[in-house]
């Protein structure tokens, strides 16, 4: 499914409010220049306009211009997974694609009953290790039914990105992390780890910033011994 122009300028722009090209308080595209910029009508542009100004992006005043917001902070805490072990090695295999509408899985989704999603079952290894092992259930009209081998799904970010022009880790999400001890029977198998050894399982959920549509739920679970975690706050005003 294509992605509505609106929306892909709209991303785009946030794009380059984000990498840091307009500082807080800088004149904007004027809408003139954004209609000339994509080729489209003026009803696209207001609308993706629109959208950064509701979501704290941009300022709009009559008669005066837009101007990228000296409000939005963007006091931003950057948490990621140090790599304990060399990556060149590594590698995801995707286990399996299914289509389901478990209504569990349904309700963590924001979906009705009669609407389906896919599950994207995948594990992660480095030099013959599997470390992670990684449940993804995303909404169907997100998937490529059409999809060529498991590998297109290799990479989920990636794909939303070249599909739909979605930057996963740029919109809204939330995570846990929580040590289990015993690790599931069946979860130990996959990691090919004892039951008595500790994992770590981590739950996700992604939506769409500008929507808040649920764009994905994750469960993973990676061994413990490659696990360690770094957080870093900046102030992308300053």
């Amino acid at each position: 499914m294509a992605i509505p122009k609106y929306q892909y300028i709209k991303e785009e722009l946030k794009q380059k409010i984000i990498s840091g090209q307009f500082e807080n308080g800088d004149k904007f595209y004027t809408e003139a220049e954004l209609i000339q910029m994509y080729d489209v009508s003026s009803i696209t542009v207001v609308r993706a306009l629109n959208d950064l100004a509701n979501d704290g992006y941009i300022i709009r005043q009559q008669g005066k211009g837009t101007f990228v917001s000296r409000a939005r902070k963007h006091k931003l805490v950057e948490f990621s997974d140090i790599e304990v072990f060399p990556t060149q090695n590594d590698r995801v295999t995707v286990l399996s694609i299914e289509r389901g509408n478990d209504l569990s899985i349904l309700e963590k989704l924001g979906l009705k009953s009669n609407q389906f999603y896919y599950k994207i079952e995948r594990v992660r290894e480095t030099n013959g290790v599997t470390y992670i092992y990684h449940q993804s259930y995303i909404p169907e009209q997100y998937i490529n039914a059409n999809y060529p081998n498991l590998d297109y799904y290799s990479s989920i970010y990636g794909r939303f990105k070249a599909d739909y022009h979605i930057h996963m880790n740029d919109e809204h999400f939330e995570e846990v992390n929580e040590i289990i001890f015993p690790t599931p029977e069946v979860i130990a198998q996959k990691l090919g780890i004892d039951a008595q050894f500790p994992s770590v399982h981590q739950v996700k959920t992604t939506q769409l910033e500008s929507t808040g549509q649920i764009l994905e739920y994750s469960e993973a679970y990676k061994r413990s011994d490659f696990y360690k975690i770094k957080f870093i706050s900046s102030d992308k005003s300053r």
